[in-house]
C-alpha cells in the first residue's frame, strides 16, 4: 500500500516547535510522509525570532519542481512564504495541478515579527487564494486581509484562538458547508506552532483521503491533544506535544 505523500512549503523554525518542521512532525503523526520546500530560514526559539532570511523565489519554486517531479503528493500546505515573488512562483507550479492546498496565511510569528511584507497581501489574495481549498487565518491576520468582509466564495477556517472566553471556536465556511468546532480554552503559554499543526493537520488528513469537513474535526482534535501533551520546554511560547495519531473513530 502506497504511503500517502503531503507537501509544506513553509520557513524553518530553528527552535522546531513551528514552521515546516511542525508540519513534518504533524504529518507523520498521521502517518503520511512529508516532503517540503523551504521558503524562509529563521533563527528562533521560544522567545522570539533573532533573524530571518527570505530564500530566492527561485530556490523555493525548484524545491516544489523537484518533489513534486519524483513524489504522489496528495496535498500541500503553505505556512511563510516571505515574498510577493515566492508567493507567485509557488502559485505559478500549483496552478493546474488540482491538488488540495491549505492555505496559512502567515503574517507574522507569535511574537509579533512581521514575516511577510506588508505589500506582499494582495500578492496572496489575487495568486494563491484562488488555488485554495481553504484559508486558515486567524482574527488578526483575517482583519488585516480584509477587514470584516471575508469573501463568501473564499472557504476559510476562521481560527477562534485569538479571542477570549472559556471555549475557543474554529468556524468553517466552505460554499454550503458551515460547520463549528469548540474546545475549552487551555490556560499554557505552550503554544507554539498552534496555526501551523492545526493547518498541517488538516493537510495530513486531506492527503488521507477525508473530505473538508471531516479533515478539519480530525485536525481539530489532534490539535487539542498536542496542547493537552506539550513538552514544557522553552521560556516563552514553548512548542505542542508531537503524537502518533490513534484511531480517532
Amino acid at each position: 500500500m502506497t504511503v500517502p505523500v503531503a507537501l509544506t512549503i513553509a520557513g524553518s523554525d530553528s527552535g522546531g516547535g513551528a514552521g515546516l518542521q511542525a508540519d513534518l512532525r504533524t504529518f507523520e503523526a498521521h502517518g503520511v510522509y512529508g516532503t517540503c520546500a523551504v521558503s524562509v530560514v529563521t533563527a528562533q526559539n521560544t522567545v522570539g525570532i533573532r533573524s530571518a532570511h527570505v530564500l530566492p523565489a527561485s530556490l523555493v519554486a525548484a524545491q516544489l519542481d523537484a518533489v513534486l517531479d519524483d513524489f504522489p503528493v496528495r496535498a500541500v500546505k503553505t505556512g511563510a512564504l516571505g515574498s510577493a515573488d515566492t508567493i507567485r512562483a509557488v502559485a505559478h507550479v500549483l496552478r493546474g495541478r488540482n491538488l488540495p492546498l491549505v492555505v496559512d496565511p502567515i503574517l507574522a510569528s507569535t511574537g509579533g515579527q512581521a514575516l511577510l511584507d506588508p505589500a506582499a497581501r494582495q500578492t496572496l489574495i489575487d495568486d494563491l487564494f484562488p488555488l485554495a481549498t481553504v484559508v486558515t487565518p486567524n482574527w488578526p491576520e483575517a482583519q488585516a486581509l480584509y477587514g470584516g468582509a471575508w469573501p463568501e466564495a473564499l472557504p476559510r477556517l476562521l481560527k477562534g484562538g485569538h479571542g477570549s472566553g472559556m471555549i475557543v471556536t474554529d468556524d468553517l465556511r466552505a460554499g454550503r458547508v458551515q460547520a463549528q468546532f469548540h474546545a475549552p480554552r487551555l490556560g499554557t503559554r505552550h503554544t507554539h506552532g498552534t496555526g501551523c499543526t492545526l493547518a498541517a493537520a488538516i493537510t495530513a488528513n486531506l492527503a488521507l483521503g477525508w473530505p473538508l469537513p471531516e479533515a478539519v474535526a480530525r485536525a481539530h482534535r489532534y490539535l487539542q491533544e498536542a496542547l493537552r501533551c506539550a513538552p514544557g520546554l522553552g521560556t516563552g511560547h514553548g512548542p505542542l506535544g508531537f503524537r502518533v495519531c490513534a484511531d480517532q473513530d
